[in-house]
């Protein structure tokens, strides 16, 4: 499986402020960016936090793309995968509307009425982990579903994941020309952190798009110790 993450930050590398707002970083040549990313993907992917202060839909908005993949054979729409290990989707959440097929990701210690909830609200469940979502056996189970390829869209929680078990294979990041700061806010990748081995990414390009950058990388596993002074 292909997996490649997407984002937008600040220039000093936040998604959004410590109130966990939704801020305007970039601006209507990204979205179209964005919008093209997730009609190449089978699936597009979040982590609970994004999906409760969010509320996202994850679906391809442009018309003509949306024909593209018709054309392709395959859904009007890509699925929508959010991981949630404590099955706390809202019922009225967006991602489960009828737009596309909705996949939640569970671990074993799921309150079962929620998860009960969510398969009567239309979702899919996959249930993988004792704990936390074992990502590996949950993407695993897409695979075995024809899901070849995730866009994965934040939030850092989630990336952190990915990156830990060496799951991501594209890094591509919207740097825009605004500063958040605050020691809570969120960043591009949160969790425990790397204190060593850190994820190996090769540059492979800039550019520049409306007024910030696209920053992209290819990520190769986890075999990159830090620089020591």
């Amino acid at each position: 499986m292909e997996v490649r993450v997407n984002a937008a930050m600040s220039a000093d590398g936040k998604l959004s402020t410590v109130r966990r707002e939704q801020v305007a970083i970039s601006g209507s040549a990204d979205f179209d960016r964005v919008d093209a990313m997730r009609a190449e993907a089978d699936a597009v992917m979040v982590g609970i936090g994004t999906v409760l202060a969010d509320d996202p839909r994850l679906t391809v908005k442009d018309r003509t793309r949306i024909d593209a993949r018709a054309d392709r054979g395959v859904s009007d729409q890509p699925a929508r995968v959010v991981a949630d290990s404590r099955a706390r989707t809202p019922l009225e959440a967006t991602v489960l509307d009828e737009r596309a097929p909705t996949y939640v990701l569970v671990s074993e210690t799921a309150p079962e009425e929620n998860v009960q909830a969510l398969d009567s609200a239309g979702a899919t469940i996959v249930e993988a982990g004792d704990d936390r979502v074992d990502l590996v056996a949950a993407l695993g189970h897409l695979e075995n579903e024809d899901i070849a390829s995730v866009l994965v869209e934040g939030g850092g929680e989630l990336l952190f994941s990915l990156f830990e078990a060496s799951l991501v294979d594209e890094l591509s990041v919207y740097v825009g020309d605004v500063v958040i700061g605050g020691r809570d806010a969120p960043t591009l990748v949160d969790g425990e952190g790397f204190v060593d081995g850190f994820p190996a990414l090769s540059h492979e390009s800039v550019e520049r798009l409306d007024s910030g950058v696209v920053l992209s990388w290819s990520v190769s596993g986890r075999d990159r110790s830090p620089r020591r002074r």
